[in-house]
């Protein structure tokens, strides 16, 4: 049986290539090819700029309420086909059902849904200067290149686009190649919706790509989702032209649990932190800290809970709750992780093995792996592993532990689990993340915004503050008295 063949979605339809090329993408769950794709080549790459060119026109121009009342037809549309597109996660991802038919779809309709609602009430801002008076004006930056990352496809096209097209921009969304066709279904509802042609714009491909969308002067603004070092490969790329780039980047996230805790809240936090989407999660924290007073019960528990509570199969199923990792070589960069991790003296509590389910035993699966009497020097404690990966460490004193927490070029999150309201501020106010949670962990809701400190990110994404990572302004003065001139 042959394989679909998708296309470059550019101009509101499907435009086939030039140079013929394509790449197959794989079910992480059956190592099968289920689709190809073509690579966007140079006549794919000049077409959307074109495109976008005439998008923007058309979609600048529109009052602000018009393109809210399209936003929100889209944001129906992806409820409306909620299922469907969760479907596509599964088998593009290797996650489970179970995730992507609640989280990955919807957080991505709220986005769309908070921006729409956002757009019309952007405003400027007006002033007296003696007898003259200035006002501003929040103008879109043009065309914006959206990045993408495999783990969260379709809810990342999502976050780009929400703010972009809110703002009245044009966006040009490249996905990652492994997971490619939730953006493509994105592009199509969008054009349903009645977002004008050209707008959104779906390319495909690799890293030169990428590299494409970051150096092209007709692109004003880069945003980025994925790994550190090829972020700082696309901020060296973008910075020939001066675009604006938002970064959103790895993290090592720590999760600081006292001896007040809820014990056994904390070890569903970390759990989740670290085990959901089989790991692959930039915010996962997977450097646990546990006060000495409560860490055998702690340990005690966690071990019980994943030895008993997860389970791994096809992805499909209702009733797995742990997937297959996106690829044959990331499952070999995990497993060399776990070996790295007994070589330099952890303990094995639990996990530590590739994992071959009878309902998919072709499928890239790692157990969740949990290690102890662990040090902030071992490689799996410094290093992000984007895998069911955990490291249990100890601590008994307050200052200490966040000194060991903030010890790290990253610094995407953070949790604190405590019952005492007033260390859990102090502690937050202390972590250098960009986010930090109390008593939770994971909730990224289209309110709130979301970045790093330090290697693990540039700029914003969500949030009221997202809009102006969209948008610049323009300052126009008023003069209302005759001009002093010395000429």
């Amino acid at each position: 049986m042959t394989t679909p063949v998708y296309q470059n979605f550019i101009n509101g339809h499907f435009l086939a290539n030039q140079s013929g090329e394509t790449f197959a993408v794989k079910n992480p769950a059956t190592d099968a090819v289920i689709y190809h794709v073509e690579v966007a080549d140079g006549f794919i790459q000049s077409a959307a700029i074109q495109s976008a060119q005439q998008g923007f026109a058309a979609w600048s121009a529109m009052m602000p309420i018009e393109r809210s009342r399209i936003l929100l037809k889209a944001v129906a549309l992806l409820r409306e086909r909620n299922d469907e597109l969760a479907k596509i996660e599964v088998l593009d991802t290797g996650k489970p059902w179970q995730e992507a038919q609640c989280v990955d779809v919807q957080t991505g309709a709220d986005v769309i849904e908070y921006f729409a609602g956002l757009a019309p009430a952007q405003v400027g801002q007006q002033q007296m200067v003696g007898e003259d008076f200035y006002y501003t004006r929040k103008e879109p930056l043009g065309i914006c290149a959206g990045i993408g990352a495999w783990n969260y496809p379709l809810q990342i096209a999502c976050w780009k686009s929400g703010p972009a097209l809110a703002a009245g921009n044009a966006l040009i969304f490249k996905p990652s190649e492994e997971t490619p066709l939730g953006a493509i279904k994105l592009a199509e509802i969008y054009t349903e919706a009645g977002v004008p042609a050209g707008v959104f714009n779906v390319v495909q491909g690799a890293a030169e790509v990428g590299q494409w969308l970051t150096q092209s002067p007709d692109i004003e603004k880069v945003s980025f989702t994925g790994e550190v070092g090829t972020g700082k490969k696309v901020v060296a790329s973008a910075a020939g032209s001066l675009k604006d780039v938002t970064m959103e980047l790895g993290g090592k996230s720590p999760l600081l649990v006292f001896d007040d805790a809820d014990v056994s809240q904390a070890v569903g936090a970390a759990m989740l932190g670290n085990f959901y989407t089989q790991g692959e999660v930039c915010t996962n924290c997977t450097r646990i800290y546990v006060h000495k007073n409560i860490y055998q019960e702690f340990i005690a528990e966690l071990k019980t809970r994943t030895e008993q509570n997860i389970i791994a199969g096809d992805p499909l199923d209702p009733e797995v709750n742990f997937g297959a990792l996106i690829s044959k070589a990331h499952h070999g960069l995990v497993m060399s992780y776990i070996d790295k991790g007994i070589a330099e003296g952890a303990t094995l509590l639990t996990g530590g093995k590739a994992l071959c389910p009878d309902s998919a035993p072709k499928g890239y699966f790692v157990a969740p792996t949990v290690f102890i009497d662990c040090s902030d020097d071992m490689t799996i404690v410094k290093e992000e592993i984007f895998g069911p990966v955990m490291s249990v460490l100890v601590f008994d004193d307050e200052d200490d532990v966040i000194r060991r927490a903030n010890d790290t070029h990253l610094g995407l999150a953070a949790g604190v689990f405590t019952q005492d309201i007033k260390r859990a501020h102090r502690v937050t106010h202390r972590l250098q993340a960009g986010i930090c949670w109390i008593n939770s962990y994971g909730n990224s809701p289209a309110e709130m915004p979301v970045g790093g400190y330090k290697h693990s990110g540039i700029g914003r994404e969500n949030g009221i503050e997202t809009l102006d990572h969209y948008t610049q302004t323009k300052s126009i003065y008023v003069g209302m008295s005759n001009i002093e001139s010395p000429f």
